[in-house]
């Protein structure tokens, strides 16, 4: 294991010079000459610190973008999802009064009175979320037992149909699949059936895996321990300098005290979380603070390029685990923001045509709601009520056999 000392060295000079940014994490990376060109181990460091860089560079640009879109979007969908609401609430209640009062009623045949019906039913799902009074009032009268026996015969037709779908893409028959009646329970035994032979799989695979590392050398198991302790005691090493040149309690300048102890913050934070490149550049900052003006700018990649190969490779490891945290992270605010927004958000995306998917979605709403306002307008005439039924029908049997 090499010593600690062939970390990036801190000259021992005042910090004198005024404040200045952190440098960008391209300092970082080790430079080539003529002389000395890049080892395997100095162009792997070179790799993950730009991988750090890349996705750390995603993952702002879409939070600053997320920052200046976001909240108005949401709101825009939230007063158009208020505004069908209303509208919907409505319609439920205008429908309700047509087929409960008698003179109304009279107006309609049987068929258009099952077509209302039928709307009024299919409105209910997206109404009865709300603890509004009336839509539970309505939820329940409209649970008659005819009508829930109905419903349950569409619904053990529909889980049959989805049962052989299921088979279909598993590749095997469903366990036990007589006692599921509904889709959703079809859906559920399905997914837990699949999940069940994905488990099985996975833990086969692990035996297969387990077994060959157990047959690997075992220089290679204490290989990987030492490169460990060596990332470890590098990090170590780093924080310690950093610790030894920011020690605020060895600043007789209020000012420099104060700058020192605000870094020193950043150091503790840094190091909490084994973040390597916050702990280097921190230390390339300090070291250009201390170098004269005209060295300004080299101290990193000098520094740098002073490393063992070892102890590089040490490094690399605290950069891999960046790496998959940023990673995750990424992938985390990518989910985030899609759920939020309703449109695929993927970083790397152009940002304008990200801004007009938003766009896109708010029309679409509004033009949703649009139409539920020109169909209440509508349906007040009887006879253009007896055609939007009629059209509300085929509409019907178009998504039923859509769905078959």
């Amino acid at each position: 294991m090499p010593p600690p000392d062939t970390a990036l060295p801190m000259p021992e000079l005042p910090l004198t010079a005024p404040a200045q940014s952190a440098p960008p994490l391209s300092a970082l990376t080790v430079q080539p000459t003529a002389q000395a060109p890049l080892t395997p181990a100095q162009q792997r460091f070179n790799a993950l610190v730009a991988r750090i860089e890349r996705l750390s560079g995603q993952i702002q640009a879409l939070q600053a973008w997320s920052d200046r879109h976001r909240y108005a979007h949401i709101q825009a969908l939230r007063a158009s999802a208020q505004a069908a609401w209303v509208l919907q609430k409505n319609l439920l209640l205008f429908l309700h009064e047509r087929l409960h009062n008698p003179v109304h009623a009279a107006e309609l045949t049987a068929q258009q009175q099952r077509s209302a019906r039928n709307k009024l039913r299919s409105l209910l799902p997206l109404l009865s979320a709300s603890a509004d009074p009336q839509v539970q009032a309505l939820a329940e009268l409209y649970a008659q037992p005819e009508d829930a026996q109905e419903q349950a015969q569409e619904q053990a037709q529909a889980a049959l149909r989805l049962r052989a779908q299921i088979e279909a893409a598993m590749g095997q028959p469903l366990d036990n699949p007589s006692q599921y009646q509904t889709p959703e329970e079809m859906l559920a035994a399905g997914m837990r059936q699949w999940q069940r032979h994905q488990h099985a799989a996975d833990e086969r695979k692990a035996a297969k895996r387990a077994a060959r590392k157990a047959q690997k050398k075992p220089a290679a198991h204490q290989q990987a321990q030492l490169q460990q302790a060596d990332a470890k005691s590098a990090l170590r090493t780093v924080y310690r300098q950093l610790a030894s040149a920011l020690h605020p309690d060895r600043e007789p300048d209020d000012a420099e005290r104060l700058r020192k102890t605000a870094l020193m913050s950043e150091v503790n934070a840094a190091y909490e979380k084994n973040d390597l490149t916050t702990l280097l550049r921190l230390q390339v900052q300090v070291t250009q603070l201390s170098w004269a003006a005209g060295a300004q700018g080299a101290a990193g990649a000098v520094g740098m390029a002073r490393l063992a190969d070892d102890k590089l490779q040490a490094m690399a490891l605290l950069l891999q685990e960046q790496v998959a945290a940023l990673e995750d992270d990424l992938a985390q605010l990518q989910a985030q923001l899609t759920r939020e927004l309703c449109v695929p958000v993927q970083a790397g995306s152009d940002e304008e045509a990200l801004t007009r998917s938003l766009q896109a979605i708010q029309a679409e709403q509004g033009h949703a709601v649009d139409r539920l306002e020109a169909d209440w307008r509508r349906i007040q005439r009887l006879e253009e009520f007896k055609r939007w039924l009629k059209e509300q029908a085929a509409l019907a049997k178009e998504v039923a056999r859509s769905g078959d």
